[in-house]
């Protein structure tokens, strides 16, 4: 199969400076198979993406009130990442990650869109991107190109902010289907009898989104397909349905960390909805040809406005959603691939979500580059699926140039090995800690380590200036007294 040229590049934002930090040039278009021999060697694959689903949020990652049996299955039947982040500490830049394989910051989507500003703020934040641009060539499209039909149900959020939808919808992304809530959801909780032909015939968001996702599977099974399921809990409004609910009342332990259940009963329809799609593959019997991956877009969201709300918790992490700490940013992760993934396995790798396209691409057997490529950051995780002891050899990046009203001031960060290094671009601050033995981050080493200290901060400059990083600017309106003020307006 000759595929067709992909006319839009993206040298207009990429200005690489340091051999440092060469791309890794990954092929888009060029298949060596034929189309008959890709519809029997290449697997179908099944993204599920969690919304604010910190490290903690599954029974198999350490929670003591959530209960989540489908993906805990999931999980002794393949490989659980124990060191997965997401590429950002909110949540759209993190979905740009996994579209194009690309840093948030090389895209210059930093925040969540359509973002928030505080305008009396130490700093000013750049003028960043708030949507994902149509000269990049995402995950979607180049799998459709290689003969797989495509959808995205669930929560998008990359328009731009004139929510275009036909125009920056996930169609107009490489989606050949794309569902999302019905007109007149509030919260969770659909129009009366809007699912009444769905299978669960349930008027809660997730069961609808699941029934709608069971019929893109029932539809494509005869052929390769790519289904790629961004669930919107558990993030706010905490509304949990009913009856679940009310179980999760009775289970609620004082000496527990985890203590909400309208949280809980988020979590525990996300995976019933994951329980849901692993039958109905093995139904189609298609289990054993399909690639599941489960993830989160940030950590859990822990506080707002510098109060805890009693959302979750992300222990022994620190902190959560929007700051700088591994709270924010280290996610639950669980493959499946039979016959490349062993069942019951972990690996302590440091991986990304900018790792998945590359990997999807790997897994699609698009990796000869006939007509031309984009570059990108991550790496392909295959080769670990298979052998969980693998080292990347690689450090991973942030760069989060925004205020949030859950976490912390404009920082940067980079995780090399052990090590990881904060600086924050308020006060100058530096934070460095030694994630084997204090994965709380409570121990400041930057006095005890300063060669390692001065060794990240240059590695972390050098990759900014790589990938052509937006820096704050000293805010010429700043006012100390108004400081914590916030508005979604930009400037």
């Amino acid at each position: 199969m000759q595929c067709k040229h992909h006319h839009h590049r993206v040298a207009a934002i990429i200005k690489s400076t340091t051999l440092a930090f060469m791309l890794v040039s990954i092929p888009l278009h060029a298949c060596r198979a034929s189309a008959e021999e890709k519809k029997t060697e290449r697997p179908n694959i099944i993204f599920l993406l969690a919304d604010d689903l910190g490290w903690t949020g599954l029974t198999c990652f350490g929670s003591d009130l959530y209960e989540t049996p489908h993906l805990d299955q999931l999980a002794k039947s393949g490989l659980k990442l124990t060191s997965a982040y997401s590429a950002c500490t909110v949540c759209s830049p993190t979905r740009a990650s996994i579209m194009t394989g690309m840093y948030p910051a090389r895209l210059r989507l930093t925040d969540f869109i359509s973002g928030q500003n505080r305008p009396f703020a130490k700093l000013q934040i750049p003028d960043w991107n708030p949507g994902l641009d149509h000269s990049l060539f995402t995950i979607a499209e180049a799998l459709r190109e290689q003969g797989y039909r495509t959808a995205q149900v669930g929560k998008w959020h990359l328009l731009h902010p004139s929510n275009n939808i036909a125009r920056d919808g996930p169609r107009a992304h490489g989606f050949d289907l794309a569902i999302d809530k019905p007109k007149g959801t509030r919260g969770y909780r659909l129009p009366k009898g809007s699912n009444r032909n769905g299978e669960s015939g349930s008027d809660y968001l997730t069961d609808y989104l699941t029934d709608r996702a069971l019929q893109f599977i029932d539809q494509a099974h005869e052929d390769p397909f790519f289904l790629y399921f961004a669930y919107h809990v558990p993030h706010t409004p905490i509304d949990g349905r009913d009856d679940l609910v009310a179980e999760y009342r009775k289970k609620v332990r004082d000496n527990s960390k985890h203590k909400n259940p309208e949280y809980a009963a988020m979590v525990n329809s996300m995976d019933s909805s994951a329980g849901r799609l692993l039958k109905r593959l093995e139904h189609h019997g298609i289990a054993d040809k399909t690639l599941v991956i489960f993830t989160s877009d940030n950590g859990g969201l822990t506080q707002r406005y510098g109060k805890h709300d009693g959302f979750t918790d992300n222990f022994p992490l620190r902190r959560g959603k929007g700051s700088a700490y591994e709270g924010g940013v280290r996610v639950p992760a669980i493959v499946r691939w039979p016959g490349v993934t062993k069942p019951g396995t972990e690996s302590s790798e440091p991986v990304s979500t900018i790792d998945y396209f590359p990997t999807l691409l790997d897994a699609a057997n698009c990796t000869e580059n006939k007509v031309g490529s984009q570059p990108v950051d991550g790496k392909s995780l295959v080769d670990l699926f298979r052998n969980p002891s693998k080292s990347l050899q690689r450090d991973l990046f942030w760069h989060y140039p925004h205020y949030h009203a859950g976490g912390d001031s404009p920082y940067g960060a980079i995780r090399s090995g052990k090590w990881r290094l904060i600086e924050f671009y308020e006060n100058g601050g530096i934070e460095l800690y030694d994630l084997h033995h204090d994965p709380g981050e409570t121990d400041n080493l930057v006095s005890k380590h300063p060669n390692v200290t001065r060794k990240l901060l240059g590695k972390l400059h050098s990759w900014r200036k790589s990938v052509d990083a937006q820096m704050t600017t000293p805010n010429p309106d700043h006012d100390p007294t108004k400081a914590l003020q916030v508005t979604k307006k930009r400037k």
